[in-house]
């Protein structure tokens, strides 16, 4: 689909970009607006979708943090790891009580 789109969309842009840019307060108003359509009862912004998607998404599914971190934006790990500290340690201890299990 990527190069279907670059094909498409190419140069149409001002910025050459193949999808348009959106400022996070437009994404939050349509994050409200989708809420308030499928009938989500919660304040969705694009910090908590990029949150969730880091969490939920990635290092539940054991994409190592260093991807993640990448994906993110971040420009030291280390940003990741103090920002996701719980989630990794969460992850820590069950692969922890995984290896203890095993060697029983």
């Amino acid at each position: 689909m990527g190069h279907i789109a670059t094909v498409l969309y190419e140069g149409k842009l001002e910025n050459n970009s193949i999808l348009p840019s959106i400022s996070n307060q437009k994404f939050n108003s349509y994050l409200k607006e989708i809420a308030e359509i499928v009938g989500i009862d919660k304040r969705l912004t694009h910090h908590i979708a990029r949150k969730t998607f880091a969490t939920t998404v990635l290092l539940y599914n054991d994409v190592p943090i260093d991807i993640v971190s990448k994906l993110l934006g971040h420009s030291k790990i280390s940003v990741t790891q103090e920002h996701y500290a719980k989630v990794v340690n969460k992850k820590v201890s069950e692969a922890i009580r995984g290896l203890s299990k095993k060697l029983k």
